[in-house]
């Protein structure tokens, strides 16, 4: 049974949007009809329409605030005219407008991609978790990218129809490459050890934390170099926290990249220190090129690691003696590094093939249009 459906995703860059347009070419390939209801600017609108969407202008700030009501009857009146099948909200801006618009007459599908109670603390979190238990109600399904991630709902009292389907990466896109070749094609030293740190740049991501950590890194291994790869809100504080390092301090930040998949290459190790995730996907884009990384003990980092790297690729949050030695030993030793990124490719190959995971979804829709949800197409009022 061919579908319509409508996705509808803030944010529009990062992990989130290559989840959505993922699914977007799967779903096409199927022959589905999908729609994606986004902001503009970023590259989830573009890289959707590429894929063989069609983008509907839904104007939406990151975070909640007063600006959530007018969001939410701007978007009630998308879904009216999309009439989709299905909604799938991504995140936590979408999970809120969405569930506010739609109210559940619709079969939906709600995606945390990080629960967003995770991110904050005190009233906020307290907010942010009743409003979750509240509006469970009205999804037929959460969505979950990692099994720590549902746990995580059920002990915040989100009381759900939870499913888990981990995060895949295109392996036909994202394969082994020549690190000397992609070096090359960068302009970087050839010898030296190199970690790469690929996401957005703001708090959630750490790459503060992994600044902090550096100039320790550098006196245990003097020709290490680090990358920062990536755009976001961070950008500026990093820059000056990192040219307030001591010299040689050997960073360098690449802003926002059309394609990361020459800096992966180029790469010894893939470092992402996170505060909160669900399952980042980086580090499994990382993996497919066969190359190794070392990520903090996050919802869905232990998960997507192969078992036995996880005493060396997994250190505690928050923790910059742990990070100073995980990333001084793994860039001191190549070897290792290479040896230990041929068995990632296997890992996440055998697991995380994006092909699968458009499948489960596809299952999840066809299962949760038919368990009593209200049956196609949007009422004229909703």
């Amino acid at each position: 049974m061919n579908l319509t459906i409508l996705h509808v995703s803030q944010p529009v860059d990062g992990g989130v949007a290559r989840v959505v347009t993922d699914l977007v070419q799967g779903q096409r390939v199927a022959g589905h009809r999908v729609l994606v209801a986004c902001p503009q600017g970023g590259r989830l609108g573009r890289e959707a329409v590429a894929a063989g969407a069609e983008v509907l202008h839904w104007p939406a700030r990151r975070s909640p605030g007063p600006s959530v009501p007018g969001e939410t009857r701007r978007l009630r009146r998308l879904v009216q005219a999309a009439a989709p099948d299905l909604v799938h909200l991504h995140s936590a801006k979408a999970g809120l407008a969405g569930r506010l618009a739609v109210r559940g007459r619709l079969p939906t599908v709600f995606q945390p991609h990080a629960w967003s109670f995770a991110a904050v603390t005190g009233p906020l979190a307290r907010a942010g978790c009743r409003w979750e238990r509240y509006a469970t109600r009205w999804a037929g399904s959460v969505l979950c990218v990692s099994e720590q991630e549902r746990l995580d709902g059920l002990a915040a009292g989100v009381r759900a129809d939870y499913t888990v389907v981990p995060n895949g990466v295109d392996l036909r896109r994202y394969a082994p490459a020549e690190r000397r070749a992609a070096r090359l094609s960068l302009g970087l030293d050839l010898s030296g050890p190199l970690a790469v740190c690929v996401g957005r740049l703001c708090r959630q991501k750490g790459q503060d934390l992994l600044l902090a950590a550096w100039p320790a890194v550098l006196r245990r291994v003097p020709t290490a170099r680090l990358a920062l790869v990536g755009g976001g809100p961070d950008a500026q504080a990093l820059a000056a926290q990192a040219r307030a390092l001591p010299e040689p301090y050997r960073v360098r930040l690449t802003g926002d990249v059309p394609d990361p998949r020459p800096w992966l290459a180029a790469a010894d190790l893939v470092v992402l220190p996170s505060r909160w995730e669900g399952m980042a996907l980086a580090p499994l884009e990382a993996m497919a090129m066969a190359r190794p990384v070392l990520l903090t003990d996050v919802p869905g980092a232990r998960e997507q690691l192969p078992p036995a790297h996880r005493a060396a690729g997994l250190i505690a949050a928050r923790d910059p003696a742990a990070l100073t030695h995980a990333l001084a030993e793994a860039l001191a030793d190549p070897l290792e590094c290479a040896r230990r990124g041929g068995e990632a490719r296997e890992w996440v190959t055998a697991r995380h093939d994006v092909r699968s995971v458009v499948a489960r979804v596809s299952e999840l829709y066809q299962k949760s249009i038919g368990d009593g949800q209200p049956p196609s197409r949007v009422p004229a009022r909703i």
